[in-house]
């Protein structure tokens, strides 16, 4: 809980945190506004593959153009100012730089830069969740063994939840679940970049304003970003992922003990310990008031007499039975909070969630009947969405990891609503991320129910 005073030390001798980002996008956009504002910390470096719109993105939250008109990265370390490039490499390789922010988006480019970086001798902190579900433990381990740290962004839910898990763990609790929240329909699974704003809730005016990518915000909507983001959680966690995806069970805050909790008592869970998200619609489609849809939540289990009593003395709102209680936080505020991670990280030497196992995967499912030939165009796009599964169902079934669907070409008509396997497409075997995958899958690192 002392994270701001000691940046504030590193301010006062001159030696901050030196910073590169890869990705100057939504979410790099809210870390920046925040950035300029943080004592410590110095963003030497930003690169992007459109460096004009980094540069206009820049002047929208409020960056003077003095700030990032360095010329190169030595006069951005000279003048304590920030060098805008298209070359990743260049950042990834500055000696004086501690920190790389991915946040491309791109799971594939992801994975690479996260490599490069650690053989750069550099932490990585991953806003590219996508990467993490389906290379995470791979990733961990290979920063492990370079002698840096690889940590998820906090800001972004994982990271979040991984939160709550370990204070959980930490005060002595038996965690019986954990996710996120999110608004759903079964049909939101079909939506597209053209149908998302009307489900979302936006107008096209406010989402020009806040300069959202329709195909990302898309992924939110069609399940595929709830997914990829519970199994970051169940990976990092060891936390299990439901047989057939997530069940997106309706409530309030107030609700989430009495859904949360094994079905032998009346929730929704297959057994103690898995991870879920619970939607703010009700079975009509109506709002639920006091809802959990932009927030993260932990349940936990009162597995003593004792303690039960004592949530009953200080009045604890639990289940039906009284063994059953949430700690929640209503909001996450994405890159606005992600300077905790680059301080805990940078100060502490500790990654803020970070895969340990293999233990839920995100597969690619058909959004409508594709006949062979058909591109893949990824999450949020207009031909498949993600779902979660047990990673040992993934892999025994072959089913192609979403963050490899992006651009791969279907060699069979598949249905909708279908799975997508490794055998139905074209892949590009030569990526960092394809061999990553490959050397996960054949050492299989799978959790027991670890609760």
């Amino acid at each position: 809980m002392n994270l701001y005073t000691k940046l504030q030390a590193r301010a006062a001798t001159n030696t901050p945190i030196c910073v590169g980002m890869i990705g100057a996008g939504k979410f790099g956009s809210m870390f920046l506004a925040q950035a300029i504002k943080l004592p410590g910390i110095h963003i030497v470096a930003i690169c992007d593959i459109d460096v004009g719109q980094a540069k206009s993105n820049l002047a929208y939250i409020g960056w003077p153009q003095d700030r990032y008109a360095a010329t190169s990265l030595d006069d951005a370390l000279k003048h304590h100012s920030t060098f805008l490039t298209d070359h990743s490499d260049l950042v990834i390789n500055c000696p004086h730089i501690d920190i790389i922010i991915e946040c491309t988006g791109n799971p594939v480019a992801a994975v690479a830069h996260a490599v490069a970086a650690f053989t750069a001798q550099k932490h990585v902190i991953n806003a590219t969740v996508e990467a993490d579900a389906f290379c995470g433990a791979g990733l961990a381990a290979a920063a492990h063994e370079a002698g840096v740290i690889y940590s998820m962004a906090y800001g972004d839910q994982p990271a979040l939840v991984c939160d709550l898990v370990d204070w959980a763990r930490s005060c002595g609790f038996v965690v019986t679940a954990a996710g996120r929240g999110h608004i759903w329909k079964p049909e939101y699974r079909f939506s597209t970049p053209e149908t998302i704003w009307d489900y979302w809730g936006l107008s096209k005016q406010q989402a020009e304003r806040g300069r959202l990518n329709p195909k990302m915000f898309n992924a939110f909507l069609d399940g595929s970003k709830p997914s990829i983001e519970s199994a970051a959680i169940a990976n990092a966690t060891g936390l299990l992922a439901p047989k057939n995806g997530l069940a997106y069970p309706s409530g309030s805050v107030d609700d989430i003990p009495n859904l949360m909790r094994p079905q032998a008592v009346g929730g929704v869970l297959e057994q103690p310990g898995m991870v879920e998200v619970v939607s703010c619609l009700d079975a009509n489609g109506k709002q639920i008031a006091n809802d959990i849809r932009k927030g993260v939540w932990v349940c936990i289990e009162a597995d003593t007499d004792y303690i039960k009593h004592c949530f009953e003395e200080y009045k604890v709102v639990t289940d039906s039975t009284g063994r059953y209680m949430s700690l929640y936080k209503k909001w996450h505020l994405i890159g606005l909070e992600l300077g905790l991670s680059v301080a805990s990280v940078g100060i502490r030497g500790e990654a803020t969630g970070a895969a340990r196992y293999l233990n839920a995967d995100v597969a690619a499912f058909a959004k409508k009947d594709l006949p062979s030939g058909s591109m893949l165009d990824g999450e949020g796009g207009f031909t498949i969405y993600g779902g979660v599964r047990p990673a040992a169902v993934s892999l025994g079934q072959n089913l192609l990891p979403l963050g490899l669907a992006n651009q791969a070409k279907l060699k069979k008509t598949i249905q909708k609503d279908q799975p997508i396997t490794i055998n139905d497409v074209e892949l590009d075997t030569t990526s960092t991320a394809y061999t990553m995958r490959q050397k996960i899958q054949k050492i299989v690192m799978f959790s027991k129910s670890f609760h």
